[in-house]
């Protein structure tokens, strides 16, 4: 030990060293382990049988800079080196169209490690299906380089359901509620209570009458669009919002674009024009 010249005692440089590379491993330690810990259980759910797994990744994995990371902290907590996993079971007979605009949407905002996964519930589930969240991707086991997991399963469930990496957070059911909370992670929800119930009552409309209704209901809602978008390009506010994407999907989702009313199709084009729906595309052929 070196003295100081008031009696004390300076500590030596290579302790000092020494200490700051222990705090490197021991960072290190905790990302490793947070990294095990998320595929472990990613691996031993019970909702998916792995033998049948398409995995994806929509961006570059050699960028090191991520996008949006602060935007995720401030939403979901920080969660230092843990991988945030979004689990959705679906039923292959009613593919979740508005998720998988979603998810594409999440991939241009976040690096996420996308999976799809055959419960043994189902059987016989398409080929597109299997591939609705883009192509395996070759360095997709290491999961530290990502932000999300989206892992989709397709099972014999009567209603969506959605899991989430939060511990106090409870299962979230039906696509509704479940593009809520995804597209909260793309964009803000209206900060204007009447504004923001506005973008709910169409989201609500969109699943319950267009998707569930019957021929009576989703005429009237058809009107009802047409009506609303003579007056305004959009449903809800200045630009697309989670109105606009959950109607997009239940309309093509009832029948040919063409029999819509003129404002519906002018609407229709310009949703596609953004270029956010070609993953729902090939489910509806």
């Amino acid at each position: 030990m070196a003295m100081y010249q008031n009696g004390g005692t300076e500590v030596d440089p290579a302790f000092r060293d020494l200490e700051v590379r222990q705090d490197k491993i021991m960072r290190r330690l905790y990302e490793l382990k947070a990294a095990v810990d998320g595929l472990a259980k990613t691996v031993t759910t019970p909702d998916a049988d792995l033998d049948q797994t398409v995995t994806s990744l929509s961006q570059s994995p050699t960028a090191t800079a991520f996008r949006g990371t602060a935007d995720l902290d401030s939403l979901l907590g920080k969660d230092l080196g843990a991988l945030r996993d979004i689990v959705i079971n679906a039923n292959p007979a009613r593919p979740p169209l508005t998720l998988l605009v979603l998810h594409a949407m999440l991939c241009k905002r976040y690096r996420v490690l996308s999976s799809v996964h055959v419960h043994s519930s189902v059987s016989g589930v398409p080929a597109q299906l299997l591939s609705c969240l883009g192509p395996r991707h070759a360095d997709s086991y290491v999961r530290q380089r990502f932000q999300l997991g989206f892992t989709l399963i397709w099972k014999d469930v009567s209603k969506l359901q959605m899991k989430f990496s939060i511990q106090n957070m409870c299962p979230i059911e039906g696509e509704a509620n479940v593009a809520r909370f995804l597209f909260r992670l793309v964009a803000p929800y209206p900060s204007d209570p009447a504004l923001a119930t506005l973008v709910d009552s169409w989201v609500d409309t969109a699943f319950f009458q267009l998707a569930e209704g019957s021929a009576k209901e989703r005429s009237a809602v058809l009107r009802a669009l047409n009506g609303a978008l003579g007056r305004d390009p959009w449903l809800a506010g200045p630009e697309l919002s989670l109105a606009d994407i959950a109607c997009y999907c239940c309309v093509l989702q009832t029948g040919p674009a063409a029999s819509s009313p003129a404002n519906v199709q002018r609407w229709l084009k310009a949703c596609e024009n953004l270029g956010h729906f070609g993953p729902a595309h090939p489910l509806l052929q």
